[in-house]
C-alpha cells in the first residue's frame, strides 16, 4: 500500500513511565555481544539507542547518525520547540495563541516532507477511527494537564468551545500545501511522531549495514537484527503497577512493540480518573473498556498510530478494522480488569496468562 493509503507514517510530549522495556534476553548461556548505548532527551522524551556490531568505530558512527536523525526531527516535529516547524505551523498569523508566526501566513502554506506525511497519516487514522482520532485536537488538548494531584478538569465551557475548532476536515492537505479552512484549527501528532522517527532510524540504520539494534523513544521499542547471535525479548508494563511488573514477554528479531495505556498519564478526581487519551467528539478522556493496547509489528509508525485509534475505538472496533485493512499487526487488549486478549488476524483472538511469553522470531 503506498504511504497515502496508511501504510503509516504516524509522542506523547511528555512519557512518564516506559510502557515496553528491553529485557535482558531468552536465556541463553552465550556471551554478551559487544554494543554502544547512549540516552538523550528529545521532545521532553528519554531516548536510547543501542547498536550491537564488532566494530566499535562502525557503533558510535552509528549512533551519531541515528541521534542526528533525532535532532533534524525535533527541529520539524516538536509541538514545544518554539522554532520548530510544527510549532511555528500552530502559531501561525491568526492562530489561538499569542506569540503568532508570520512564516506561515497566508491562504496556502507549503510545508517539509516529513511534517506532510505525518499530517497525511493522522488525517487518514481519523479516518479510520470514525473521528475519534483527530490531529487538530490540540485546542482541546492543550487545556488539560496530567501532573498527578495538581491536575485540574478544565471547565465544560472551555472545552466545548476549543472543540469548535477541533474537526480534521478544517484541514486541507494536497502534496506538501496545506489549508486550513479555520484559522484557529492547530495540529497535535502527539500519536503520529515518535514512529516516524523510529522508522526513519531504522531505515537509516538498514542502509548503513547494521547487524543489530534497539530504539526506545519514550517506551516504544524497535529492533533491528540481531542482539550478537540471540533474538530480543521486550517486557510489556502490567498496567498500573510498579514500573518493571511485566504483562507480557515479546522475543522476536526485527519488528516494534508499541502500547498506549490509560495509565501514562493520568490523574484521579472524586474517585474517576481522568487520562491523556482524549475522544476528539467529546473533549473529555475516552471512556473506554481498556487500559492498554498493545501492538506488535514490522511497521513502526503503524503501529504507534494505532495503538491510540484502537484505544479510543475500543478492542470490538480495532479488530474489524485489523480485518478490513488486512494490516499484520499483532494486538495484546487488556481491559479495565487486568484480562489480556490477544488477537491475530490470521489465527483470531486468544486469552493470555500474566507474564505469558510470545516468541515471534520466526513469524
Amino acid at each position: 500500500m503506498s504511504e497515502g493509503h496508511f501504510t503509516g507514517k504516524l509522542i506523547s510530549v511528555v512519557i512518564t513511565a516506559a510502557v515496553c522495556f528491553l529485557l535482558t534476553g531468552c536465556g541463553s548461556l552465550s556471551s554478551e555481544p559487544l554494543s554502544s548505548s547512549d540516552t538523550r532527551l528529545y521532545f521532553d522524551t528519554s531516548v536510547t539507542i543501542t547498536i550491537y556490531d564488532d566494530d566499535e568505530i562502525k557503533r558510535e558512527a552509528l549512533l551519531k547518525g541515528s541521534f542526528d536523525i533525532c535532532e533534524k526531527m525535533e527541529h520539524i516535529l516538536s509541538a514545544r520547540q518554539e522554532d520548530s516547524e510544527l510549532y511555528l505551523l500552530d502559531h501561525r498569523d491568526g492562530g489561538l495563541s499569542g506569540n503568532r508566526s508570520a512564516q506561515f501566513s497566508g491562504a496556502e502554506i507549503t510545508v517539509s516532507d516529513e511534517l506532510a506525511s505525518c499530517i497525511r497519516t493522522g488525517l487518514e487514522a481519523g479516518s479510520l477511527s470514525n473521528g475519534e482520532f483527530d490531529i487538530t485536537i490540540l485546542p482541546v488538548s492543550s487545556l488539560w494537564e496530567f501532573n498527578g494531584e495538581s491536575s485540574e478538569i478544565p471547565a465544560d465551557n472551555e472545552i466545548r468551545k476549543a472543540l469548535t475548532h477541533v474537526d480534521q476536515n478544517k484541514v486541507i492537505l494536497t502534496g506538501n500545501k496545506l489549508k486550513f479552512t479555520d484559522p484557529d484549527t492547530m495540529i497535535d501528532l502527539g500519536a503520529v511522531a515518535k514512529g516516524y522517527i523510529s522508522g526513519k532510524i531504522k531505515e537509516y540504520l538498514k542502509a548503513q549495514g547494521c547487524e543489530g539494534a534497539v530504539i526506545n523513544l519514550g517506551g516504544n521499542i524497535s529492533t533491528l537484527g540481531k542482539k550478537g547471535d540471540e533474538p530480543f525479548t521486550v517486557g510489556v508494563r502490567k498496567p498500573f503497577s510498579l514500573r518493571n511488573d511485566i504483562a507480557a514477554k515479546i522475543i522476536l528479531y526485527d519488528g516494534c512493540v508499541i502500547s498506549s495505556g490509560t495509565y501514562e498519564r493520568c490523574f484521579t478526581k472524586n474517585g474517576k480518573l481522568y487520562h491523556h487519551i482524549l475522544s476528539a467528539k467529546t473533549g473529555y478522556p475516552a471512556d473506554t473498556e481498556l487500559s492498554q493496547v498493545t501492538l506488535i509489528g514490522s511497521d513502526d509508525i503503524l503501529c504507534d498510530t494505532l495503538s491510540t485509534v484502537f484505544m479510543l475505538t475500543g478492542s470490538e472496533k480495532a479488530e474489524k478494522i485489523l480485518e478490513t485493512e488486512e494490516y499484520d499487526i499483532k494486538v495484546i487488549f487488556t481491559d479495565n480488569e487486568g484480562n489480556m486478549t490477544l488477537y491475530d488476524r490470521k489465527s483470531g483472538e486468544r486469552q493470555l496468562s500474566l507474564g505469558e511469553t510470545l516468541d515471534l522470531r520466526y513469524e
